[in-house]
């Protein structure tokens, strides 16, 4: 993410930033005892809002906590948040964490409040090159733990897996469990067969995705026929094209994986239709937050 805007929301108010103060005791901060959402603004509209809220809220109940707002309730705290922080294009993230307690303890004490904490930066643009020319990914071995399903603040296996790209100079890490293709550290995959689409199913392994959930509506609009299955490593690294969503990136065509080229090693025709509906249907798969 870019640097952050100047106000922020902690517990039922909105502050500057600079100003924000979370105790140490915070069991996000202890034991990594949180959920979190990432969610697109266009032009003061949240992308996708109903599927984040649905996820967040299936993410609290994984680990016990009750959803703390309803869907208003939500739109209320991100408008005042967005708005507060100029309108326009963002990239809100919001954390829950299971709150603030007297001393360190493994089993939670009922009844602690949670701490809520929200802010807002600007949205990334993707670079010109990467859509013209694609990105490079690296494979790598899926050591996350087994609810990748549930969106929590204990990110210690993505950090290291999208280090370990890093590292090796590459964008993203693709990354297989027992010879098949999970998701990305912190992305969906898709790949490209033969003009088909398929993305592995929706298991305790792999995050919902809210983009990932888009790009199967666009493709059913575009006449794109895509699927959920299992793929294999060997269909993985012989696929037509590689595609990569996320909320804070969107779509974009890996064209290199492992040093390898994807395909004829550029963005596919698939990876073009998918993006142009993409861009066509941002606004309407949006929801206005007001001032």
């Amino acid at each position: 993410m870019s640097l952050p805007l100047p106000f922020a929301w902690l517990d039922g108010r909105l502050l500057p930033l600079a100003e924000a103060r979370i105790s140490p005791f915070d069991r996000g901060f202890l034991f990594g005892d949180g959920v979190y959402e990432v969610l697109p603004v266009y032009d003061g509209r949240a992308y996708r809002l109903d599927a984040h809220l649905e996820r967040l809220d299936h993410s609290l109940r994984g680990i016990g906590m009750e959803p703390l707002l309803d869907r208003d309730g939500w739109i209320k705290v991100f408008g005042r948040l967005v708005h507060a922080n100029g309108g326009g294009d963002q990239l809100l993230y919001l954390q829950l964490t299971r709150g603030v307690e007297a001393e360190r303890n493994h089993v939670p004490r009922p009844g602690t409040p949670p701490t809520v904490f929200a802010f807002v930066a600007p949205l990334p643009v993707p670079p010109a090159e990467a859509l013209e020319r694609g990105s490079s990914a690296v494979t790598a071995a899926d050591l996350r733990w087994a609810r990748c399903d549930l969106k929590t603040t204990s990110l210690i296996g993505n950090v290291l897996l999208r280090w370990q790209a890093a590292q090796a100079g590459a964008g993203e890490a693709v990354l297989l469990r027992d010879g098949w293709l999970t998701e990305g550290s912190s992305s969906s995959a898709h790949v490209v067969v033969s003009g088909r689409l398929a993305s592995p199913p929706q298991t305790h392994r792999i995050l919902p995705g809210t983009t990932r959930g888009a790009i199967d509506e666009i493709a059913a609009r575009v006449g794109i026929a895509s699927e959920q299955r299992p793929v294999s490593e060997t269909e993985l690294r012989t696929a037509d094209e590689l595609i990569l969503a996320s909320a804070g990136a969107g779509i974009r065509a890996v064209t290199q994986l492992d040093g390898q080229q994807v395909g004829d090693g550029t963005p596919g025709p698939v990876f073009r239709r998918l993006y142009a509906g993409f861009l066509q249907t941002r606004f309407e798969f949006s929801t206005e937050l007001p001032a």
